[in-house]
């Protein structure tokens, strides 16, 4: 291994650890609350020495948010393209979406709550991000309506959306009550997805 070589992955694990220090820091104190030098604390590393990875606390802020988003959204585009029903692939992105809040508690805890104090700009890969997400979603639903295992007058666009909000609701359940289930957590949201408030069906048998 070169010395660039080992030295950028020094810095890419490093940087990692600066992602994750900020994202404690911002959970417990929040953006306005926190200080770079709360930031550098956390590390264990000098107030100066941040500024190798984060050039302000906004910064700090949209790496937080952006970590958060990058994870499951590489999961989705992986799943979109495996093979299975689409009922698997439902089941499958929800408890993705849910693991999220397990693995990565506080970056998602500071996206949902923080991403807001962000400029505008600052805020515009993730809401690109956020997009990409939802397209592939309703891409799922739309490939169902299209074999015809789901209803062939589904609103896709709105199911996603709803999904998503669902999933949301659930993750930050998730981190409040660490006795929740996730996999329980994840079948009843497909379940409410697929089968919504309706009586299941009894075949008849002639």
């Amino acid at each position: 291994m070169t010395t660039s070589r080992a030295t950028s992955t020094r810095y890419q694990q490093q940087h990692q650890r600066a992602i994750a220090a900020a994202a404690s820091v911002f959970a417990k104190k929040g953006f306005h609350g926190a200080t770079t030098q709360d930031i550098a604390n956390e590390m264990g590393i000098q107030q100066g020495s941040l500024y190798y990875y984060f050039d302000s606390k906004e910064a700090a802020l949209e790496e937080v948010c952006l970590f958060a988003l990058r994870d499951y959204l590489s999961r989705m585009e992986v799943l979109a393209t495996q093979p299975g029903s689409i009922t698997n692939k439902l089941g499958k992105a929800i408890q993705s979406h849910l693991a999220s809040y397990r693995t990565h508690h506080e970056a998602m805890k500071v996206h949902n709550e923080q991403r807001l104090y962000l400029a505008d700009t600052r805020r515009e890969q993730l809401k690109t991000l956020g997009s990409r997400y939802r397209e592939l979603l309703e891409q799922l639903f739309s490939a169902g309506v299209k074999d015809g295992s789901l209803n062939p007058q589904l609103d896709c666009r709105f199911s996603a959306r709803s999904l998503i909000g669902l999933c949301n609701y659930w993750g930050v359940m998730l981190l409040r009550d660490t006795r929740l289930d996730i996999e329980d957590i994840g079948a009843r949201c497909l379940e409410l997805t697929l089968q919504g408030s309706l009586p299941p069906r009894i075949e008849q048998h002639l």
